[in-house]
């Protein structure tokens, strides 16, 4: 039954690659609005690195929060809040498991990547990486930015387009400064007149992080 104040705990979580207990490290693949884990989860082939576990949370109705993410937070609670617990449940999970947080990969598209982004300023650590696809920071324009912690050099990636009709190019250049003030390892990547997707140049930079990961 779907818990109203938590409505994306309990839901499943999809697996791929190596299975966790053998693996070296670990990637969190957060899907965007209306699609599911199972069709993120199909990065995994793309990105063809040996030895990494794939978990795709899945979102209640297939959709994290109402609402943009620009919009103030109240409107989209408790979707955000509920989304972020999600994440760092498997965070705890794969911690628990033994493969330490310098080997796990945060990765999201779209509605996943501001919970994915939002999820690590709110945690800052030494992460294997954060891949931010077409996304940035939650909440509204003037937006405290106030994180505490430090990434400690965590290779973040972050693409999106200069016209996406959805997230703002103000909000990935803002996002990247922030990740840098942080001391994340910031690579942004504005590709023109693409569309609200995934592109084979993000795919070949995440195949990187992981390779080196």
């Amino acid at each position: 039954m779907l818990d109203n104040m938590h409505p994306h705990q309990n839901q499943p979580v999809e697996n791929g690659g190596e299975p966790l207990a053998d693996a070296k490290g670990a990637v969190i693949l957060i899907h965007g609005r209306g699609a599911t884990a199972e069709s993120i989860l199909s990065l995994a082939d793309q990105f063809d690195q040996p030895g990494i576990a794939y978990l795709a949370p899945q979102a209640a109705d297939n959709t994290w929060y109402p609402y943009s993410f620009m919009e103030p937070l109240y409107q989209n609670s408790p979707g955000i809040s509920s989304g972020l617990q999600a994440i760092n449940d498997l965070v705890d999970h794969i911690e628990a498991i033994g493969i330490p947080i310098e080997k796990i990969v945060l990765l999201g598209f779209s509605q996943g990547a501001c919970l994915a982004t939002e999820y690590a300023a709110q945690n800052a650590r030494r992460y294997g990486g954060i891949v931010g696809l077409s996304g940035g920071l939650i909440g509204p324009d003037g937006t405290p930015r106030t994180y505490k912690g430090s990434f400690n050099q965590t290779p973040v990636f972050l693409g999106c387009s200069d016209i996406d009709p959805h997230i703002p190019l103000e909000r990935v250049n803002e996002t990247a400064e922030v990740f840098e003030r942080m001391g994340a390892d910031v690579t942004k990547r504005i590709y023109p007149n693409m569309g609200h997707t995934v592109n084979e140049d993000e795919i070949q930079f995440v195949r990187e992080i992981l390779k080196n990961g």
